[in-house]
């Protein structure tokens, strides 16, 4: 649900003529999670400049229009099950030969190979596959899985990033190719040297909580107002300014403060008093007091602090679009900023087929009698009553 279709949002933030295919009955994303008078907010945010378009690829016509559409793409980006898109006529082999400069992006739970290449996938397996569910949470606690899409998130970014290496090549080339996006793979990349740790020194890294395995001072704190503040002070430096100004200079003399491991070896006693410390005063205190000794602190914030936050909105980072049924809805902004080539919010998500006549119609040859009897057949959606998006060419800034 997330994994494939991040891959198309971010490509479309930055000017790239994003078509969601969907099913006649609409994607799954369009009636998950929250809603405003019907309106999809998950809906909203990530199919945002992306112009609809409704097929049933099971059905023969369908298969037949996607064939004409990919014939016509630099980029296929896909999310079944393995061996699907094959029973329809539109696995790689024959896409490939439809159009050889097309890139086909495959993402799948496991990838296309191996003994669970067939099983379905989603990013909540990944969470737990790759090792991160058995390292999140605290040590007397169960292993614990994000509240939010992680593992299609990370595989989105290194989908994104793949496609952009495929078209270097191809542009150098004039073949394309096909990139093979397993969801767990990449988190299990992001998770650090645990394959390393436990080849050389047979460790498995455990559940810590806000602590990190590898270095000390790192937690969170809580302060005399109830503000949770984050400190990290994984440099040298930064662990001796941060101890200092808690009052225990004495700590910082001692021979074991000098390393990584003999501060991971004292870190109840680290913790202890800085938590002392921080317990006394209000979040803004110890902010500004972090401040001028240059040592890192950060409150833990909510979604509503954010959107107050002066660093977040003098950075844009979360923009406002307008919505054609809500109004201004604010969503989080492009990432990252470049400086010659902006990216962009241009509409929310589109309503359901709303550019099956401009996509199918005028850019695919399809009449209008045709277009008439796929709906009659169920192939597409009927045309929508008030579309979500912008039309035509002012829809369509690249391809």
């Amino acid at each position: 649900m997330f994994a494939g279709p991040l891959i198309g949002t971010m490509l479309g933030d930055y000017g790239a003529d994003v078509i969601k295919v969907e099913h006649p009955d609409g994607d799954t994303l369009r009636s998950l999670g929250w809603e405003r008078d019907g309106v999809s907010l998950w809906w909203a945010t990530a199919a945002r400049n992306k112009r609809s378009v409704t097929l049933k690829l099971s059905d023969p016509d369908g298969a037949e229009a996607m064939r004409r559409l990919l014939a016509t793409a630099d980029v296929y980006v896909e999310n079944f099950r393995t061996g699907t898109l094959e029973r329809w006529g539109l696995g790689w082999e024959t896409l490939h030969a439809l159009n050889p400069r097309l890139i086909m992006v495959r993402t799948t739970g496991f990838g296309q190979t191996g003994p669970y290449a067939n099983r379905p996938g989603f990013g909540t397996l990944a969470e737990a596959m790759s090792g991160y569910a058995f390292m999140n949470g605290f040590p007397d606690g169960p292993p614990t899985l994000p509240p939010f899409a992680l593992g299609d998130g990370v595989a989105a970014l290194t989908g994104a990033y793949a496609t952009m290496l495929a078209l270097w090549w191809r542009d150098r080339s004039g073949t394309g190719q096909m990139i093979d996006l397993s969801i767990v793979e990449p988190l299990f990349w992001i998770l650090g040297p645990q394959a390393s740790v436990y080849d050389q020194l047979g460790i498995v890294q455990q559940r810590t909580g806000n602590r990190a395995p590898f270095t000390s001072p790192r937690n969170a704190y809580q302060a005399r107002d109830g503000v949770w503040l984050a400190v990290s002070a994984s440099a040298q430096s930064i662990a001796e300014r941060v101890m200092s100004l808690v009052g225990r200079s004495d700590l910082v003399v001692q021979p074991w403060f000098r390393s990584h491991s003999g501060r991971i070896e004292h870190q109840d006693e680290l913790d202890a008093a800085i938590g002392f410390w921080i317990a006394r005063r209000d979040a803004d205190e110890v902010i500004r007091a972090f401040e001028e000794v240059h040592a890192a602190v950060a409150p833990v914030m909510s979604i509503a602090d954010v959107v107050r936050d002066p660093q977040f909105i003098d950075r844009d980072m979360v923009t406002t679009v307008e919505h054609p049924k809500l109004g201004p809805l604010k969503m989080q902004n492009v990432v990252p900023r470049m400086s010659a080539t902006p990216g962009s919010v241009r509409w929310c998500g589109p309503e359901l087929g709303a550019s099956n006549e401009a996509i199918l119609g005028d850019e695919l040859g399809y009449s209008p009698a045709e277009l008439a009897d796929l709906v009659a057949k169920g192939v597409i959606a009927a045309p929508p009553g008030r579309p979500g998006e912008p039309a035509g060419d002012d829809a369509a800034p690249a391809r």
